[in-house]
């Protein structure tokens, strides 16, 4: 039972450190945030979340050797993030003024730069299931910090709460970012900052080709 509880102690700080520092979720979020209503921006932090399912999945199978033992399966996930988030990123850096008239309680002004829950969803989805920087946490996690006699039970309990902790920190993100004293801060220069974000994006997409 020790064991047991150092493992969480120690899987729970390494994951607030990785969930806190910037990389293709956070951006995501931000970018969202910003230019569409508050329930979107959660139902893409749910995404995520969810998305960290993928990983964990295939660190309980085992799948996640194959990333070590197997370099150009793990390459071929960098080029699929890389698309995905250059993508992304330039849909990012066209964003106008008209995404400032997002109502954060409300529909938007202009239905059609609205996106959907199931499209905000899935953009978490796809982003964190792709990310190759949650693969290398994963494959970490299973093959240092958790012990191979760990119980699969317990391992699935630990995927548990990183799926969880990780969607309830972007959700809480969301809701601060999409609070009105934030947004009547940020209204001005939001689409700038959304371009902003979409360029992090893309130098995310380029170093991820260019590190391989």
């Amino acid at each position: 039972m020790t064991n047991v509880w150092l493992e969480f102690t120690t899987i729970a700080l390494v994951h607030l450190l990785a969930v806190a520092s910037p990389g293709p979720d956070f951006a995501v979020v931000l970018k969202v945030a910003l230019t569409q209503p508050r329930r979107i921006a959660i139902y893409t932090s749910i995404g995520i979340g969810v998305g960290i399912l993928i990983h964990v999945i295939y660190s309980l199978l085992g799948i996640n050797i194959l990333f070590k033992t197997t370099p150009w399966l793990y390459q071929v996930l960098l080029w699929c993030c890389a698309v995905y988030l250059l993508y992304i990123g330039i849909n990012a850096i066209q964003a106008s003024k008209q995404s400032e008239n997002v109502s954060l309680q409300g529909p938007a002004s202009n239905e059609s730069t609205t996106m959907s829950a199931a499209a905000g969803f899935k953009l978490g989805f796809i982003t964190n299931g792709l990310n190759p920087k949650a693969s290398l946490f994963f494959l970490s996690l299973f093959t240092v910090v958790i012990e191979p006699s760990t119980p699969l039970m317990m391992k699935s309990l630990y995927g548990i709460y990183l799926a969880t902790a990780t969607g309830l920190w972007f959700c809480m993100l969301s809701v601060l970012l999409t609070h009105p004293i934030v947004q009547r801060k940020i209204q001005s220069y939001a689409h700038w900052i959304d371009r902003f974000m979409g360029g992090i994006l893309i130098v995310i997409a380029l170093s991820l080709v260019v590190n391989w």
